[in-house]
Formats: structure tokens, C-alpha cells, sequence
């Protein structure tokens, strides 16, 4: 009798005390707080750099524009650093009816500055630079199954998934891919998911300026989207953009919008307006459509989106019509076991115009980077040089910043080509990728240029990754034109400038 109730305790005791073991967890409080961090370091050796000492390698926009990034003699040679802490609190008082979400970022490049205040500085001797950048500061509301409404300074990306529970991957494959609009916008979005279909309504108050006028840029937007199985989907939206600002805010003193000087720093078209005032209605009619981006759901998987940009833009003097377009579409094929044993081809045409608004119409494209820099990131391509990449801190160009590339349009491929050398550890992956300009520019030519890419990508731990970029870019005929190629200011056309390249380590770590 005793060994036998022995025997019974030694069965049953460990289930009894397993099972007070999993009601404790399971019951446990959640953390009211929850953190996601993003850590990148990077080392980077390339043969260009900006002239202008005052901005202090602070660079947003293209190769060759006011910027002032230009080919040099010999080699740039920096490192930089990036810290972006992203924190939500959800005090369990609310059961996830309300959440608090913020996310700062913290940059700088190795040595640059000390004891001081201001964004993207801070690495020199001694360091204690006040230097945090609030990126978003927002208010969450949940009140419903599927039903998220966001309030405060949130992200403003051209996708109809809600941004704090997508992952990047599925942002910069889907919707519109970040290349109309991806930053940060101070509004209110709704978005509402049901199983086979989802909306979205946002309104943003893009600038305010002054209180007491008329001279404010506000943004509102609707998109909706349906999934005809759990693998295909195809949706419809509408941006809608008020200028009254006439360039007023912005960007330092560069200001912003249609007339800014902001343009050609960003790589953007900018109109001819002069000194005269202007006001613009601006809007973006689109679809966008998946099936499978990812590859996760099968071996072949594709996106893209197509859009008309119309509108108007006037002084006291002028009116000029806005009517240009934009396609896109992405291929790919996972040809090995996992998602990294993938080819993959990507095609973005978008309209040009040749002759400014002395016609009266503007025939190309516009994007968030008109009204700010960046306001939009399209860098999902798979180039570094030809269109820019996604790795970066404080320097972020390309030889065509934006899909309207300064107005002209832009016909870019790309094909890259990437396996798993040993599976979810050591990556290897390449790309090819060239571009055109439908409209050729005064004294140039169509052909951009032509890139080719080297990535090696090792994880040691999970989010945690070491890379290794290599890239160069064959400049084309399109940089005969001084219009383009950074020309001296004298009007002594350079020609097309030496080729760039670059070559970079990485260090990324994705922390929960």
C-alpha cells in the first residue's frame, strides 16, 4: 500500500505541480511596457562625398544635385551609428483598449562632434551630445476587433496594414512600396481589418505654419483592400493634397513643396514658379496588388501598383495642370528550401516631362519627398547605387533619389539573385539593375547607367546579422547633360563624372 501510494506521488506530483507551473504563466500579468530596439552599425569606403563642409556628411538626395555630392579624387572613408528604440506601454487597466507608442533615433558618424546639441551628431572625443530625435509619439486606440485608430505623430507609409504590427518585409513588397509616401506624419488614420477585406482613413496635417492663416498642407487618404483567397489580394486608393502653403516650413531654409529649393536636394521635380505664390490640389488615384510577395506561401510570388498623379498647381499668373503616371510590378521565385533561394525581377516606369511648366502641364509624377526629406523611401529594389539602399544612418543618396528622378521619369529593372549557402545562417545574393530616362535632359541622353551588387549576409543569432555590400555603377549618357551632372556653377560642363562605388560592412540587430 505504501509503495503503491508512492508510486501514485511520484506519477501525479509532477503533473500537479506542472500544471500550477502553466496556470502561473499562463495567468501571469503581461508587461505593461514592451520594447523593440533596431542597432546598426556601419563602415563604408566609396569614391564620392558632399563638397559642402557646413552639412557635415548630413545628406539626404542624389548623386550629382544642390546637395553638393560629387565625385572625388581618392577615397571617403567613415563609420556611423544608429539606435532606434521603439516603445509601447498599455497599462492592462485598459485590457488593450489604448496603447502609448513612441519610437526616438539616435545617429551620428564616429568622431563627428561633442558637448553640443542637435540630431545626427554626437560620436567625438567625450561625446555628451543631447542628440535624441523623436520619430513618433501617438496614441492607439483598439475598441473593436480589427478597428485601430491612431492619433499624434505616427508613421505615414502608402500601405494599408497597420505599421506597428507589420513587418518590413511585407511594407516595402506590398501596397505601394514606400515610394509615394514613407516617413512620419502628425494626424489621425483608421484602420479597420475583417478577414477578407481591409480599410484605411487617414487625415494629416502634413504643415500648420501660421494658426491664424490659410497656409497650411493637409493630406487625406483612403484605401481599401480585398483578398480573394488567402493568397491574392487587389486594392484601390485615393491621396488627396492641399497646398496652401506656398512653400512656407519645411526643411531649414530650403522650405518645401512645389517651388522649394528642396527639389533638387531630394531629387525631385520642382516647378518654375519663381518668386510668385502659388497654391496646388494635387491627387494620387491608384490599385495596388500582391500574391505570395514573401514567398512563404509558395514558390512564386509577385506585387506592384499602378497610379495617376493629376492635379493643379497656380499663381496670379499661371495654371498649370498635373497629369503623370507610375507602374510598377515585382516577380519573384523561390527556387531552393528557403525564402533566401530566390530570383527575383522588378520594373518601375514612370512618365517624364521635357519642358517644365512652360506648356502648362507637368507630366510626370509626384512623391512625399516633395514636401519633405525623405517623405518617401523606395529602396526594395535590391540597388545601392543606380536607386538607393535601405542600410543607412546619416547619408542616404542615389543617382536617382526618387521615381520621378527631378522630373524626368524613370525606367529601371532590376534582377537579383540570392541563395542560402548554409540555411538561415550565410546568404549570398547579387543584383544587376539599369536604368533610363524617358525624357532625356538639355545636352543628355536617355541611358542613367548600370549597376551590379554584392551582398554576403551571415547570422550568428537570430535578428542579429553581420554584412558584407559591395556595388558600382557605370554612368550612362544622361550625365552629358550639365542640367544633371553637377556642373560647375560657371557653366563648364564636366562631362559625365567618374563612376561610383562603394563598399560597406554592416552590423544589424533586431532586439525584443
Amino acid at each position: 500500500m505504501k509503495s503503491s501510494f508512492l508510486f501514485l506521488t511520484l506519477l501525479i506530483g509532477p503533473l500537479l505541480w506542472g500544471q500550477d507551473y502553466f496556470e502561473e504563466k499562463i495567468n501571469a500579468p503581461k508587461s505593461e511596457f514592451t520594447f523593440i530596439g533596431y542597432y546598426l552599425m556601419r563602415g563604408e569606403l566609396n569614391n564620392f562625398a558632399p563638397k559642402n563642409e557646413f552639412l557635415k556628411g548630413q545628406i539626404v538626395g542624389r548623386l550629382f544635385g544642390t546637395n553638393s555630392t560629387r565625385m572625388i579624387e581618392g577615397q571617403s572613408r567613415f563609420s556611423e551609428m544608429r539606435f532606434i528604440p521603439i516603445i509601447a506601454y498599455t497599462p492592462r487597466i485598459f485590457d488593450g483598449w489604448a496603447s502609448m507608442r513612441m519610437s526616438f533615433e539616435f545617429d551620428w558618424t564616429q568622431g563627428d562632434a561633442n558637448y553640443g546639441a542637435g540630431g545626427n551628431f554626437g560620436g567625438a572625443f567625450g561625446a555628451d551630445f543631447v542628440n535624441m530625435q523623436t520619430q513618433n509619439l501617438y496614441l492607439e486606440l483598439h475598441p473593436a476587433t480589427g478597428l485601430y485608430i491612431n492619433m499624434g505623430l505616427a508613421r505615414l507609409f502608402d500601405n494599408i496594414l497597420v505599421p506597428a504590427y507589420t513587418g518590413t518585409s511585407t511594407l516595402i513588397n506590398t501596397g505601394y512600396r514606400l515610394a509615394f509616401w514613407g516617413s512620419d506624419a502628425s494626424g489621425l488614420t483608421t484602420y479597420y481589418l475583417r478577414d477578407r477585406w481591409r480599410t484605411k482613413l487617414g487625415l494629416y496635417q502634413l504643415y500648420e505654419n501660421n494658426v491664424d492663416q490659410d497656409d497650411d498642407v493637409i493630406l487625406t487618404e483612403f484605401d481599401y483592400e480585398y483578398d480573394f483567397d488567402h493568397v491574392h489580394a487587389l486594392g484601390f486608393s485615393a491621396w488627396y493634397l492641399r497646398d496652401h502653403a506656398n512653400g512656407e516650413g519645411g526643411v531649414s531654409i530650403l522650405g518645401q513643396g512645389l517651388n522649394s529649393a528642396l527639389a533638387d536636394y531630394n531629387g525631385v521635380y520642382q516647378f518654375e514658379f519663381g518668386n510668385n505664390d502659388y497654391k496646388a490640389d494635387v491627387i494620387w488615384l491608384g490599385t495596388h496588388f500582391h500574391g505570395n510577395p514573401l514567398l512563404d506561401q509558395g514558390r512564386f510570388g509577385y506585387s506592384g501598383f499602378a497610379v495617376l498623379n493629376t492635379g493643379s498647381a497656380w499663381t496670379d499668373s499661371v495654371n498649370v495642370k498635373i497629369m503623370g503616371y507610375a507602374l510598377n510590378t515585382r516577380l519573384a521565385y523561390k527556387y531552393g528550401r528557403t525564402t533566401n533561394d530566390l530570383l527575383a525581377l522588378d520594373i518601375t516606369y514612370t512618365s517624364g516631362d521635357k519642358d517644365n511648366i512652360r506648356d502648362g502641364e507637368y507630366n510626370g509624377v509626384l512623391t512625399g519627398n516633395n514636401w519633405s526629406a525623405p517623405g518617401a523611401v523606395y529602396f526594395s529594389h535590391g540597388l545601392y547605387l543606380l536607386l538607393p539602399h535601405g542600410n543607412v544612418v546619416n547619408r542616404f543618396t542615389g543617382a536617382v533619389m526618387d521615381i520621378q528622378n527631378i522630373g524626368y521619369g524613370l525606367f529601371a529593372q532590376s534582377f537579383v539573385a540570392s541563395y542560402d549557402l548554409i540555411p538561415h545562417k550565410l546568404m549570398a545574393k547579387t543584383a544587376v539593375g539599369y536604368g533610363l530616362a524617358p525624357v532625356a535632359p538639355f545636352g543628355g541622353g536617355h541611358e542613367i547607367g548600370t549597376e551590379v551588387n554584392f551582398n554576403l549576409r551571415y547570422t550568428p543569432k537570430v535578428f542579429f546579422d553581420i554584412e558584407l555590400h559591395a556595388a558600382y555603377l557605370k554612368l550612362g549618357d544622361f550625365y552629358e547633360s550639365a542640367i544633371v551632372n553637377g556642373s560647375d556653377p560657371n557653366g563648364v560642363n564636366i562631362g559625365i563624372p567618374k563612376d561610383p562605388w562603394t563598399v560597406f560592412l554592416t552590423l544589424k540587430w533586431i532586439m525584443f
